[in-house]
């Protein structure tokens, strides 16, 4: 009888140390199922792909604050993030044009998502290659809600799972930015009617002056940084400011100062103290620092210069 029960209890032990092994095995293969890999292209997209993400991915933003997307030169870094990623999040429009050479040659498994390209785009002139869309079509808030919805859509495609995340996130994300819309609306309507003249850099503001009011009234180049302009578009630009009411014109934060310092001295106007933010969000802990905090930035800046009167921005859940 003995002999039985000391069988029994030990039969019980190994059947009871296997199901811990067994336990602890499964507990370790759950902990090592890595986060999807998504990749965003821009500052900005990265921005909202991190809010709506959270921790449910691993993501990597390939630009860097203040870096200009148009003139970009891919690193061998960027390749090993694209061949690792599972997601390609990017604007679009070739606004990236050499990392959308890169992702489309490189990234083999993963899946590359334009998110700007949901957006009917405006279509300019440029110089040399006649009529392009314009990528910048994150000026309007409206299109950014555009965009939002399309990454948590890409997200819940990639990751069913955390569904309810994702979702909340982006709701969360599109409350903001409707009352950032209704705010940026407001403050330019205290501009003087006559002044509403936007002259800036680079044509990247089409999308954020038809959506709250402005005229783009003349840029130093067009749609991409890497356009350089001649002394007669200078001269003509120089002409579009004299004609105008416009009291101030703004230079940007990925481009360098000096001709459109040129332009402020030889028209006689205000070269705005402020730098507006065209392709890229702010530096970490700058006013600028998110997609969001960028708008109110940037229309702060031209609200002032061109004698409008600003109130705090101050969303409410």
């Amino acid at each position: 009888m003995t002999q039985t029960i000391q069988k029994i209890v030990l039969t019980s032990i190994l059947l009871l140390s296997g199901l811990m092994g067994c336990t602890q095995n499964n507990s370790e293969q759950t902990a090592e199922v890595a986060n999807p890999k998504v990749v965003s292209t821009n500052t900005i997209i990265a921005d909202w792909t991190e809010d709506i993400g959270g921790d449910e991915i691993d993501h990597i933003s390939i630009l860097q604050a203040g870096d200009d997307p148009h003139v970009y030169e891919p690193t061998p870094e960027d390749t090993r993030a694209f061949e690792q990623s599972d997601l390609i999040l990017y604007n679009g429009y070739n606004l990236e044009a050499g990392l959308i050479r890169l992702l489309e040659s490189s990234a083999k498994q993963a899946k590359k998502v334009a998110v700007g390209e949901g957006i009917q785009p405006l279509e300019l002139d440029e110089a040399d290659t006649g009529r392009v869309p314009d990528p910048h079509v994150w000026g309007d808030v409206e299109n950014a809600i555009v965009m939002v919805n399309r990454i948590r859509d890409e997200l819940i495609e990639l990751s069913p799972e955390d569904k309810e995340t994702f979702t909340q996130n982006a709701a969360k994300l599109i409350t903001e930015l409707k009352q950032l819309d209704q705010w940026i609306t407001q403050q330019i309507q205290t501009i003087p009617a006559n002044q509403r003249q936007l002259v800036t850099t680079h044509d990247a503001f089409q999308y954020y002056a038809r959506a709250y009011g402005l005229t783009v009234a003349g840029t130093l180049i067009g749609i991409s940084t890497e356009e350089q302009p001649s002394a007669q578009t200078v001269k003509q630009l120089v002409e579009a400011i004299k004609a105008t009411d416009t009291p101030a014109i703004f230079g940007e934060t990925t481009i360098n100062p000096t001709l459109i310092e040129t332009v402020a001295n030889s028209a006689g106007v205000k070269l705005a103290p402020q730098k507006l933010y065209s392709d890229s969000i702010g530096a970490p802990d700058s006013n600028a620092d998110s997609y969001s905090k960028m708008m109110v930035a940037n229309t702060t800046a031209i609200t002032e210069n061109l004698g409008g009167t600003v109130k705090p921005f101050q969303p409410t859940e």
